[in-house]
């Protein structure tokens, strides 16, 4: 039988990471995993996650299952946290699942289920596992443009013209904040000319939120889902507490299914739970507990949202760094787009070439798009970055 299995392709960014790890050089600069790092270049574990952890330790008398869908506790903590007011708590489906991955993967089978022929409009570039998760599932990708290699910005007129070819029964997928890979978002009114697209087409959008709380804020982050969630009569969204709650390992995600029909909640409810049964029966629980304990903590709550602020505030620190000291080194301000863009991530919008060329002269790692993780950097990487960017023509 597994003679019959064929090689698949490498990730390449954990091929990179193993570049990196290989690479002899005292001096070298991983900015190519998505992982947030501090300036020592260690992922923290946040103090709220260490209470609240502490407590588990102390109180927790089983580790029975909990139910299909994971803690109900989890499910309004999350709801609340993503949507907020936004619609009744009654017209929302949730399931816990096993990190953001997981909730992407089983929203995806969700589409399959209810629309065999449905095709899902992804934006380009897009995290690179939403291709690969929807090309194993066999479902029809259309691409949308997004990214606008000249002003590093979103090239926002050819994506509202891709996504006007969508029609009811298809499936947009878009990013809640803090656009991965580019770091490129919309603005307010960007997002108001979506919701219109969405509500001329009758397509169901689904939305990515990976970063709440790292871009502008836990609201202000959230803002585009609520307000597509409000205005088309269903939507999905997948929600990961990686990053926001430094808890990668643990993996800890939510699937939503929003449906302004409230009648409409109870088989949204029992089909993730179904969902769930079979792919992984019951959902991981570590780090869904300790989100729900420090959501509905008052100090737990506040300790982490300062230290989650704390981090946001740092990378766009860094983003300010890195665009100043380029503008200075090059004379001129067309780095400033790395300013604008939020979140972990910023695509310099260069050739594979020039990315080897980093790599290659100067130590510097990142994926062959030229996306790099702010993240990675410190105040003391950043100008050897800027130096060597200039250095190899970008």
């Amino acid at each position: 039988m597994f003679e019959t299995l064929q090689a698949q392709p490498a990730d390449k960014i954990l091929a990179l990471m193993q570049m990196y790890k290989d690479d002899p050089r005292d001096i070298k600069i991983d900015l190519g995993v998505g992982v947030y790092k501090d300036a020592t270049g260690l992922t923290p574990v946040m103090r709220a996650v260490k209470s609240a952890e502490h407590q588990l330790w102390e109180q927790q008398d089983s580790k029975s299952y909990t139910g299909l869908a994971g803690d109900p506790a989890f499910g309004d903590a999350m709801v609340q946290l993503v949507l907020g007011d936004a619609v009744p708590r009654g017209n929302v489906a949730a399931a816990a699942t096993p990190g953001g991955t997981g909730a992407v993967r089983q929203a995806f089978e969700l589409v399959q289920m209810a629309r065999p022929d449905a095709r899902v409009f992804v934006s380009d570039p897009t995290w690179p596992n939403h291709l690969s998760i929807l090309k194993y599932l066999g479902i029809e990708v259309v691409n949308y443009r997004y990214f606008d290699d000249e002003t590093r910005g979103v090239d926002f007129d050819g994506m509202l013209a891709d996504l006007k070819t969508a029609k009811q029964g298809d499936l947009i997928l878009l990013h809640g904040c803090c656009h991965n890979p580019t770091g490129a978002n919309l603005n307010a009114a960007q997002w108001d000319d979506v919701i219109k697209v969405l509500q001329d087409t009758g397509a169901t959008p689904m939305i990515d939120i990976a970063y709440q709380g790292f871009g502008d804020g836990l609201d202000a982050d959230a803002a585009a889902t609520r307000k597509i969630a409000a205005a088309v009569p269903e939507c999905l969204i997948a929600a990961s507490c990686s990053k926001n709650f430094g808890i990668y390992r643990e993996r800890t995600g939510m699937l939503m299914a929003v449906s302004l029909d409230a009648s409409a909640q109870k088989l949204n409810q029992g089909t993730l739970a179904f969902l769930n049964r079979q792919n992984f029966s019951f959902p991981p629980d570590h780090g869904a507990r300790v989100v729900t304990m420090i959501l509905n903590d008052d100090a737990l709550r506040a300790d982490w949202m300062a230290e989650l602020e704390d981090i946001r505030n740092t990378m766009l620190g860094l983003r300010s760094q890195l665009a100043g000291d380029l503008q200075r080194l090059s004379g001129s301000d067309r780095f400033g787009f790395i300013a604008q863009h939020r979140g972990m991530f910023s695509r310099l919008g260069t050739t594979p070439e020039m990315v080897e060329k980093l790599r290659a002269d100067h130590g510097i790692y990142m994926v062959g798009d030229s996306r790099m993780n702010i993240a990675g950097l410190n105040a003391t990487t950043v100008p050897i970055l800027a130096r060597a960017i200039i250095d190899v023509g970008i």
